[in-house]
């Protein structure tokens, strides 16, 4: 294979063969003091893609640092062919701060991309990031947890119009795509816009740790680089089945009509039929019963893990299995994924 190229940012070079960690500057604190984002650029010695693994553009999501850490510090990347460029936290003041938005200026530093080097404090270092470590990839992955009181199944989101998108999208394995083209300013909408393939992994739920959707992520990873040829050791993973949810299929979240106490009795990922008793609300005295069913059937991608709501508030968020997908979803998952009781 041919020699690779070095890495090159505004600042800094790496060389064919080296990895550099650095804290890059992004911007300042009221006292003048720099915002600085860890990135670990892993250069290999062989010709090959470039490649970013993002996390935390959510200050509180975790779930993706370590996918993104154990990457670039517990794999053996001695044969990579190509370039990693890591960013386990984006959003360095919001996970100081472990909150969602950049506390400095409560923005969504997931609307702000690509930037503007002119704009607000968010968009700049939307810039900083996007200019040095985003443009210059071939594509990437950016990984995310459902917001705070709940937790989504692993599952990738992605436009499947596009085809890189999709070869990435399909290459990183997951049960389930939700088929989307992102909204503005989201990192892997702006990022495919200009010609670097991006997709979202969703994982979990925000202020923690979870080993099992944290070691298939990891999973997911190794089947992409094995699809675009960076690792030889790797090979491409098929999930056992797949469903690309689309404007095809019925999807929704279904929220409370009634404040109270939720009793859950599915778990993410559990297949539900149409008519199924998904929760249960009440009162304080369990004197008053409003049950939530589910209107198709289909698998919860996500789900309430704070147990209480307001009329309107989210409970789960049902997808639509098209019947051949479902009959292969109802034998693996032969056993109930009720909560006891």
């Amino acid at each position: 294979m041919a020699d690779n190229e070095a890495f090159t940012y505004n600042g800094g070079k790496v060389e064919p063969g080296k990895t550099q960690d650095i804290r890059y500057g992004i911007s300042e604190t009221y006292l003048g003091d720099p915002v600085r984002i860890p990135v670990t650029i892993i250069n290999g010695e062989q010709a090959g893609p470039t490649v970013f693994l993002s996390a935390a553009a959510h200050g509180d999501e975790l779930n993706g640092i370590e996918v993104v850490r154990e990457v670039a510090y517990e794999w053996d990347l001695s044969d990579l062919a190509g370039t990693l460029v890591c960013m386990p936290v984006l959003n360095v003041p919001g996970f100081l701060a472990q909150q969602r938005y950049l506390p400095i200026y409560d923005r969504d530093l997931n609307r702000s991309f690509p930037g503007s080097e002119t704009s607000t404090g968010a968009k700049r270092m939307a810039h900083r990031i996007y200019q040095n470590f985003i443009e210059p990839c071939d594509f990437g992955i950016d990984f995310h947890t459902s917001t705070r009181g709940r937790t989504n199944m692993l599952h990738v989101r992605a436009d499947m119009s596009d085809d890189a998108v999709a070869r990435l999208a399909k290459a990183f394995g997951s049960h389930v795509i939700i088929d989307s083209s992102g909204s503005d300013g989201m990192l892997r909408t702006e990022a495919a816009k200009s010609g670097t393939p991006a997709i979202t992994v969703e994982m979990g739920e925000a202020h923690r740790f979870q080993r099992e959707l944290i070691d298939e992520a990891l999973a997911g990873v190794e089947s992409v680089f094995a699809e675009y040829g960076l690792r030889e050791t790797s090979t491409v993973n098929w999930p056992g089945w797949r469903t690309v949810i689309s404007d095809e299929n019925e999807k929704t979240w279904l929220r409370a009509d009634a404040g109270g106490i939720v009793d859950m009795h599915h778990d993410r990922g559990a297949l539900v039929h149409e008519g199924d008793r998904i929760c249960t609300i009440t009162n304080p005295f369990k004197d008053d019963n409003v049950t939530v069913v589910a209107p198709f059937t289909g698998v919860l991608v996500g789900v309430l893990e704070n147990p209480v709501v307001y009329p309107g508030n989210p409970i789960c968020h049902l997808v639509e299995l098209k019947d051949k997908v479902r009959r292969v979803v109802e034998r693996e998952q032969s056993t109930s994924f009720e909560t006891p009781g």
